[in-house]
């Protein structure tokens, strides 16, 4: 039996918990309101989350099709958002925001785990 250990252990259903809040938000028709958070700025906070905590989750999983899987996420939240009975807004800079986001986490992950390595 292949079991995950450590990090990797808790990461994984804090992420899958994550995607799922964060579509079902996406999704609804009247979410909460954070005014304390700009749209743009709740999106990076998701997106930038789901991706922190899929790299911990997933270690081996390529580091590049997890930001490709996580952006193509924000585009199809996106274009879901377009179907009229939702009453949002489809927004191409939400998505780009998003992956922006995802590149960020990564690229800092990605640069940590480096430092680290050079110890």
């Amino acid at each position: 039996m292949n079991r995950r250990t450590g990090i990797a252990a808790l990461a994984a259903p804090a992420f899958w918990l994550c995607l799922t809040g964060a579509v079902t938000l996406a999704l609804l028709p009247h979410p909460p309101e954070l005014r304390e958070l700009g749209d743009k700025a709740q999106h990076m906070l998701a997106f930038g989350t789901l991706a922190f905590l899929g790299a911990l989750a997933f270690p081996r999983f390529p580091k590049s099709r997890l930001a490709e899987r996580l952006s193509f996420l924000g585009a199809l939240v996106e274009v879901l958002q377009a179907i009229p009975g939702l009453h949002r807004d489809c927004d191409i800079r939400d998505w780009i925001a998003d992956t922006i986001a995802i590149v960020a986490v990564l690229v800092l992950l990605h640069a940590l785990n480096l430092l680290r390595r050079k110890r």
